[in-house]
């Protein structure tokens, strides 16, 4: 089981891009859902505590995640395949959802699972966590970056089919999500299975990233992405603050690591942050 979460006081849909799915190796796997474009407007959920959190106790499942390994993640394409991407100690799998990358995280047999995906996403996310040999049971935390049917489309499902899974949400988009059960609010500076909370608002205000220090690999949701190739802030289209979102590419230029996984487009796999340390200069 792992330690509850501290805080620390310190619209159209874009074109359709088809990805390979990606396997990353190495002692924590990551799957990240997420969308190229927003959504139309959400139902409410009631909010939940802003406390501290029990995480789930997941069981476990035959197999576990591969062993260590390097490599470089797969380039788009129209059929499906696995390369390997590592920073560290850590490794994290992409899944093909045509338009929108996942990616889920492991440690140990306890796993995070970071968005959900359009209505639909949850045999790919399952999929993807049998391809490192682990099941449902093992997922203990599902982390949406923030409410967008793209992100957020899989998230009652997502529960359901994960029992023990703590879900959580950025405060200020907990009123947005209507989940199965009460998403867990979050915010800048929380921490989530060993992973730092990075408010990241702009693209919406309770727009949040997730950053594994250990491992050097920022999940940005739509804080960031590179769906035409070159790394861009949130897309304008569906940004709800403009000042906000290019405050947030300074912010997280500003963080270390090495890894980009990003909602929308190609990750970054080396020299991610002083990449986004030069968008946010200009």
């Amino acid at each position: 089981m792992s330690a509850p979460i501290r805080h620390d006081p310190a619209a159209p849909l874009l074109p359709r891009r088809l990805f390979l799915a990606d396997l990353g190796r190495g002692a924590v796997a990551v799957a990240i859902l997420g969308i190229a474009g927003c959504a139309p407007a959400a139902t409410a959920s009631p909010a939940g505590p802003r406390a501290s959190f029990p995480p789930g106790t997941p069981g476990t499942s035959p197999g576990g995640p591969a062993a260590s390994g390097g490599g470089s993640a797969a380039s788009a394409g129209s059929g499906g395949g696995a390369s390997a991407g590592a920073s560290g100690a850590t490794a994290w799998t992409r899944v093909n959802l045509g338009f929108v990358s996942a990616y889920v995280l492991v440690r140990g047999r306890e796993a995070a699972i970071v968005d959900t995906g359009v209505a639909g996403s949850e045999k790919s996310i399952a999929a993807s966590l049998v391809g490192i040999g682990l099941g449902w049971g093992a997922v203990g935390h599902v982390i949406l970056t923030h409410w967008h049917p793209d992100h957020s489309g899989s998230i009652s499902e997502v529960l359901t089919a994960a029992p023990a899974a703590a879900g959580y949400i950025g405060s200020a988009d907990l009123a947005n999500v209507d989940a199965s059960r009460p998403l867990q609010p979050v915010g800048d500076g929380d921490t989530v299975f060993g992973l730092r909370i990075v408010g990241s608002p702009g693209h919406t205000i309770g727009h949040v990233s997730v950053l594994d220090e250990a491992g050097g690999i920022l999940v940005a949701g739509d804080a960031l992405g590179t769906p035409d190739g070159p790394l861009m802030g949130s897309n304008p289209q569906f940004t709800e603050d403009a000042a906000a979102a290019k405050a947030t590419i300074v912010k997280l230029g500003k963080l270390t690591f090495e890894t980009l996984l990003v909602g929308h487009g190609e990750p970054i796999l080396a020299g991610a942050s002083a990449q986004v340390a030069a968008l946010g200069a200009r």
